[in-house]
């Protein structure tokens, strides 16, 4: 394809920018003159583009399932062939959630430094913390050659049970949209590109292709889409991926709402839009809806963007400028994060591997939520004489949670069991990573008896707990992408175990594997509970360390955890009954699987925007342990508010460790809100605190107005009522150690 004069001209006038040797002094530019450039730079690379090769970079090959491999694709998520002419990059891209994933391990002894779950990082409330796992991850992957990674995962927990809620990072759209903006920035901190996912409204894993997610536009603006603009206008990210599901009878991936109005338009988002695999559902609607990139697309029905896109193209169906456009912000990602001039490497290189340990080491320390502590059973001393561990494998490892995150952790798996059904048995094994936990507590506890019961026998395990100085009870519930749980209560009877050892041992502590909130109907006959979350590679050492006091625990939960199922906005999973009920139709013809394709749940988000904390809040229930919430091995006090009101809202008090030992504290500044859909507390602003023994230190908080506004759906715009608004200091939610009032003007912002 030729090209026309009018981009001859551009091409010249911008020589110097689209070429690599100007790439450092465009890095020490001034931000502005340097965003400039980079727009400049992917506008002119994509007008030098040819038809053909602007129709290879808007769609991305499956390497599993590839038939023609070039002899640089290897197994994983995603490969998108480059221009090398133009210095224009191939794409390889790879799942990492929580660290480079291999998956049934599809790369033969390739292991990466495995995260703990993401809800882990978000109860660390630790932006900084957030940037250095990303960059941990991102130096990873750029060691493997990726330079894409399917990351940034944003959702919000909107369902307790909800599969893949241990890869998100929990319930509030401020807490969410900060940690995940911190993650992106520190993977593109590596010169490579990080997503932003799923966009938008996935809450749900069991039916998420078929599923049609409702709510109104304004509850949506104030929360899961909150979320994601506040993590894309922190961290950058060079693409966002759709998600499955419908949207007001929409599907995301061709969602005109969605793509082209706010991402694209109200948010000013300039880098791709790339489907999730097996998201794509045409070729003309999906492409003018805000499409740029079809991935995996052997996992569609069809190849909608190969020779059904040029054909559309060369029809006028989709113009030649959208098509354009398309590579444009495909380049604007690849360029924006300085991937073009700094390619990756064609062959693997060393990884410090102990050094990256070491994060995944800090964020379960500081993700870990210590729950009870009757009796201050924990810490416990270095003089115990006898230990019992019982259960979930603590003997050899920790859990991780399963689905395409799924890292091939440094030690490999201990245990490894295949799934033989359900729509994750595919790619997803219950994998536990080698990091023992009976192995940290003997080595912190040299002279002690640490022994092991795997808890398979309730009375084998209670005989054993007898007369142990301390009965530590190691409870697991494993989620996987795919499919959500059908129940939050612990699997395999270990209810009726962890009673069992309780009745044996008053001094029991349990230690909690889970992805998400679990029901503990024993709670009140044991003294100790640490939530340890999929705690990561060396999960092991962590717990080990806050059991003895090494460390003091300092996370807060990121979601609520309900007293019971019925306390959920919804008391069942939209269309489980009836998957169910086909399923086994289908088993007894023989066609088990199938059913997802056949059946399309309707979600009712009713809730609106009163996700978790809200809505218990709003609704007076009373859960187990609410948002928030966390113990520490000491103790702090919040005083002396000062409230500063007018067009921005200021918090500042002090807060004083008034205990005996060093430790962290997360105070949260929540704010009554709302005139749209009544009111609200939501969370406006927090900040971690390090303080020794006696220390005071002053903490302000500047609050986004966007948190306390309404958004206006006729008006287009985010509006804050002039009024006063009830703001409160405290430990989580719900608790109002200080309170105050601002006294606000009316705002009016952009949306």
């Amino acid at each position: 394809m030729e090209l026309s004069k009018a981009r001859l001209a551009a091409t010249a006038a911008v020589l110097l920018i689209a070429a690599p040797a100007t790439a450092q002094s465009v890095e020490e530019a001034p931000l502005a003159e340097r965003r400039a450039a980079e727009d400049q730079r992917s506008t002119v690379l994509a007008a030098q583009m040819t038809r053909e090769e602007q129709l290879q970079y808007v769609f991305g090959y499956f390497p599993p399932l590839s038939k023609d491999r070039p002899a640089d694709m290897i197994p994983s998520a995603g490969y998108v062939p480059g221009v090398p002419r133009l210095g224009i990059p191939t794409l390889r891209e790879s799942d990492a959630s929580l660290g480079v994933a291999n998956q049934i391990e599809q790369r033969k002894g390739d292991t990466a430094t495995a995260l703990p779950a993401s809800l882990a990082l978000a109860a660390s409330f630790d932006p900084d913390l957030a940037y250095r796992g990303g960059a941990m991850i991102g130096s990873e992957a750029r060691a493997k050659t990726f330079n894409v990674l399917l990351a940034g995962g944003v959702n919000l927990t909107r369902d307790p049970w909800g599969g893949r809620t241990f890869e998100y990072l929990g319930e509030d759209p401020l807490l969410s949209g900060i940690m995940a903006g911190e993650s992106i920035r520190g993977v593109q901190s590596n010169h490579i590109v990080s997503t932003i996912k799923h966009f938008a409204l996935n809450p749900q894993e069991t039916l998420r292709t078929t599923v049609n997610a409702r709510i109104d536009e304004a509850a949506l603006r104030e929360s899961d889409l909150l979320a994601f603009q506040i993590a894309i206008e922190r961290g950058r990210p060079g693409s966002v991926m759709c998600s499955y599901n419908k949207i007001d009878g929409d599907w995301a991936c061709e969602n005109e709402q969605l793509l082209n109005r706010i991402l694209k338009t109200d948010w000013g988002y300039k880098g791709w839009v790339m489907s999730d695999w097996g998201a794509v559902h045409s070729t003309i609607k999906a492409a003018n809806a805000g499409l740029d990139q079809q991935s995996g697309r052997e996992l569609d029905k069809a190849m909608y963007f190969g020779a059904p896109l040029a054909e559309a193209v060369a029809s006028g169906a989709v113009s030649a400028a959208r098509l354009e456009d398309m590579n444009r912000r495909i380049l604007w990602g690849v360029v924006s994060t300085g991937l073009i001039d700094h390619p990756v490497p064609t062959n693997a290189q060393p990884i410090d591997s102990a050094a990256h340990a070491d994060v995944a080491q800090e964020v379960a320390e500081k993700g870990s939520v210590l729950l009870k502590n009757d009796g201050n059973l924990l810490p416990l001393a270095r003089t115990a004489k006898r230990i019992v561990l019982i259960g979930a494998h603590a003997d050899v490892g920790v859990l991780s949670g399963g689905g395409s995150s799924q890292v091939r952790s440094v030690g490999g798996a201990p245990v490894e069991i295949p799934l033989t059904e359900g729509a994750a048995a595919s790619f997803a094994r219950v994998t536990w990573h080698a990091s023992s936990p009976l192995a940290a507590i003997r080595a912190l506890a040299p002279n002690a008896q640490v022994s092991y019961v795997d808890g398979r026998d309730p009375a084998a395990a209670a005989s054993a707990a007898r007369g142990a100085d301390l009965a530590i009870v190691f409870a697991w519930q494993w989620r996987t992408e795919a499919q959500d749980l059908e129940t939050l209560s612990l699997p395999d009877k270990q209810d009726a175990l962890i009673t069992a050892v309780a009745n044996a041992n008053r001094h029991t502590a349990v230690v909690l594997e889970t992805g998400g909130a679990v029901l503990m109907p024993w709670l009140s006959r044991v003294p100790t509970v640490l939530q340890a979350w999929y705690p990561g590679q060396r999960g092991g050492e962590a717990i080990a360390n806050i059991l003895f006091g090494i460390v003091n625990p300092s996370g807060k939960l990121p979601m609520t955890f309900p007293a019971n199922e019925g306390q959920a906005p919804r008391p069942i999973i939209p269309g489980l009954a009836d998957m169910k009920a086909a399923d086994t139709r289908q088993k007894a013809g023989g066609t088990y699987g199938m059913v997802e394709r056949e059946l399309a749940p309707v979600a009712t988000y009713s809730e609106g925007a009163a996700v978790g904390y809200r809505w218990f809040l709003r609704t007076h229930k009373k859960p187990l342990f609410p948002f928030g919430y966390g113990m520490s091995y000491t103790q702090f006090r919040y005083s002396d508010l000062r409230i500063e009101g007018g067009r921005a809202l200021r918090v500042s008090f002090a807060v004083t460790n008034s205990g005996n030992v060093a430790g962290a504290d997360t105070p949260q500044v929540y704010v009554a809100s709302g005139r749209r859909a009544g009111v609200t507390t939501r969370l406006a602003g927090f900040e971690r605190v390090a303080l020794a023994p006696g220390e005071t230190r002053r903490v302000s908080v500047t609050v986004d107005p966007r948190i306390l506004a309404d958004y206006d759906v006729a008006g287009h715009q985010w509006r804050v009522a002039a009024g006063s608004y009830p703001v409160s200091v405290g430990h989580f939610a719900g608790d109002r150690s200080l309170t105050g009032t601002a006294k606000l003007a009316e705002q009016r912002m952009k949306p």
